[in-house]
């Protein structure tokens, strides 16, 4: 666990905006598109994004593999829905070895897309599909012009959460309270209950776990000062530590409503991870294809909602991949005009002369 929680500071530090602005992403589906990309590649290629990952693709499936695999508790049954898809064109030669490797993966698949005949269908169907396993959340995760004419292939992680707390809130407790955003204070919808929860403060941080279905939790982590300050010193070991320390207490919480967005483009958040070669001509996919790819951008879009009745949450990352391959025009085959020559002038489809000439001497 510790090795996810170093992976998920290390790039939300590259990744996040300032600090006074909201934004959401899942490290389940950032981790799970890079497990993806690490188990199609070699050589350097593969060494940096398991560096990035701090693991090897098989120890970060025994985090994801269960996380995928959520047991009813009390209350309504927990909703999750995990799909990891290369999307290629059918003349991709994908490697046996890596369609085996992929059943490792939650709801993997390979499927088809007319990615050189036809980009704007191919990102229709990608889309679409993201759309229905996000249950609509993330309706268009690749915008317009987004399919390069030279993809040739997608590495898609999608992922939809939806559970119910253990024990909800009351709608009728909900009002309006004073939030201190950094742009000034304004009233928000905010919830109340008074339970036993799990509770934890060290190193500057608050601590506050909230159980819901299917051994999810929702912890909220609140600074003692300003958060920008506290979010940016905050370390996995850190974070590790406030999280194994969470004890049963009777707390009397105040929580806010919330539902907060967040999109963004990968490739320089996973620079400043030291994922390099996986962009250039240089990236070695000969696990996954003989054609020599690229990856060409990484897209990411995630949602989380949180009421009074629990927490509804979705996440996408795309990558996106080109042919490298320099197309080597065939040698031209040599005309030299330099003796008299005929010009014929003519209208292509119907055959009619405009002219015809003879040039004997073009001084």
């Amino acid at each position: 666990m510790r090795h996810h929680l170093d992976f998920t500071l290390a790039l939300h530090h590259a990744l996040a905006p300032a600090g006074d602005q909201d934004f959401c992403w899942s490290p389940y589906s950032v981790s799970s598109a890079l497990g993806l990309a690490a188990t199609a590649t070699g050589g350097k290629t593969r060494e940096q994004i398991v560096s990035a990952l701090r693991e090897e693709p098989a120890g970060l499936l025994d985090v994801l593999v269960p996380s995928a695999e959520l047991a009813a508790g009390t209350g309504e049954a927990p909703v999750l829905a995990v799909a990891n898809t290369l999307w290629a064109h059918e003349d991709l030669p994908v490697e046996e070895s890596y369609r085996l490797a992929l059943k490792d993966w939650p709801g993997s698949s390979v499927r088809n897309a007319p990615f050189l005949a036809d980009p704007e269908r191919a990102r229709q169907l990608i889309n679409a599909d993201v759309a229905e396993t996000t249950r609509e959340l993330i309706p268009e995760l690749l915008p317009e012009g987004s399919v390069h004419p030279r993809t040739i292939a997608a590495l898609v992680n999608a992922l939809y959460l939806k559970v119910s707390w253990r024990e909800a809130f009351d709608t009728a407790d909900t009002d309006e309270q004073p939030f201190h955003a950094p742009r000034g204070q304004r009233a928000v919808p905010t919830m109340h209950a008074t339970r036993n929860l799990g509770y934890a403060a060290a190193g500057g941080w608050q601590a506050v776990s909230l159980p819901a279905a299917g051994g999810v939790d929702a912890v909220v982590l609140l600074p003692d000062g300003d958060l920008a300050d506290a979010e940016r010193e905050l370390d996995a070991a850190a974070l590790g530590g406030l999280l194994e320390s969470l004890e049963q207490r009777r707390i009397a919480l105040s929580l806010p409503k919330f539902k907060v967005t967040g999109g963004a483009e990968l490739t320089d958040p996973l620079a400043a991870l030291g994922v390099h070669e996986l962009f250039t001509p240089g990236a070695d996919f000969s696990p996954l294809t003989s054609m020599p790819l690229r990856v060409s951008t990484v897209v990411h879009e995630s949602v989380l909602d949180v009421d009074e009745s629990g927490l509804e949450g979705a996440a996408a990352t795309a990558m996106m991949m080109r042919l490298t391959a320099v197309v080597r025009e065939p040698e031209p085959l040599r005309v030299e005009v330099d003796r008299p020559f005929l010009v014929l002038v003519r209208h292509r489809s119907t055959g009619a002369v405009y002219f015809l000439s003879r040039v004997t001497d073009p001084s």
